[in-house]
């Protein structure tokens, strides 16, 4: 696993966040030391679908980078379910390829380039993941995207999500961007890397409160949306058809 450099050294002139290849080489380490509890994200997702993934049918990845996620999966899950993973990064997508091949994949499985932001193909699905993706959709078009998952999803099929969110209180809002901050700073980043990068996923990653997320699940449908993991600014929810 290559270390996370990306945003080491000083940029003169900052940018928005791309999902490129200098981003995509280091994306499993970057994830591992920004995100709390990465590790722990995964296995429960794993239990989660081992739980709701009905064999025969599909499961789908959305934003499945490198495919972590899928990977777990593929240990515990049914041979005749289907991995259906969704990126928009070319690059992500090379090396999710080359991670399968290196698995040796057996079951069938499809990778597709296609932005989230615009229409994207679901069928028969009993299980949708999208861990740390939606906040990556421009608002206007999320509720789009969950109302195309609800729809083509099968009766009884579940959405498995995880995201990094806002308090409802400003004040405590602030307190857990400085937990987040010191997780970083555990975790070997500089404030120089934790600046720019806060700076170049300013106009990129928005989140939502905890509670938007559930009042949006349950306005295209989704019921019986259940909080299945909470760190300061990052939850897990878990909603069915």
């Amino acid at each position: 696993m290559l270390v996370d450099t990306v945003f080491k050294n000083k940029i003169e002139k900052s940018s928005d966040f791309k999902f490129d290849a200098a981003v995509a080489t280091v994306f499993d380490d970057m994830l591992v030391r920004s995100v709390p509890l990465y590790l722990e994200m995964q296995r429960m997702i794993t239990e989660l679908a081992r739980d709701y993934a009905v064999p025969g049918t599909n499961l789908y990845d959305l934003g499945c980078s490198t495919g972590t996620t899928l990977m777990s999966l593929n240990k515990v899950l049914d041979d005749s379910i289907r991995f259906v993973g969704i990126d928009y990064s070319e690059d992500m997508l090379k090396i999710c390829r080359s991670n399968f091949e290196e698995q040796q994949f057996s079951r069938p499985y499809e990778l597709q380039a296609a932005d989230l932001n615009h229409s994207i193909q679901i069928e028969d699905a009993s299980v949708v993941v999208s861990c740390l993706t939606l906040q990556f959709v421009r608002p206007m078009y999320r509720e789009k995207l969950l109302r195309t998952v609800w729809e083509k999803m099968n009766e009884g099929g579940c959405i498995i999500l995880i995201e990094k969110v806002l308090a409802d209180h400003h004040e405590f809002n602030r307190q857990m961007i400085k937990y987040y901050y010191d997780l970083k700073r555990r975790n070997s980043y500089d404030d120089l890397e934790i600046s720019q990068k806060r700076e170049a996923l300013e106009n990129i990653l928005i989140p939502y409160k905890l509670s938007e997320n559930i009042e949006l699940l349950k306005q295209v449908g989704f019921r019986d949306s259940e909080t299945f993991l909470k760190w300061y600014n990052f939850a897990g929810l878990i909603a069915f058809k």
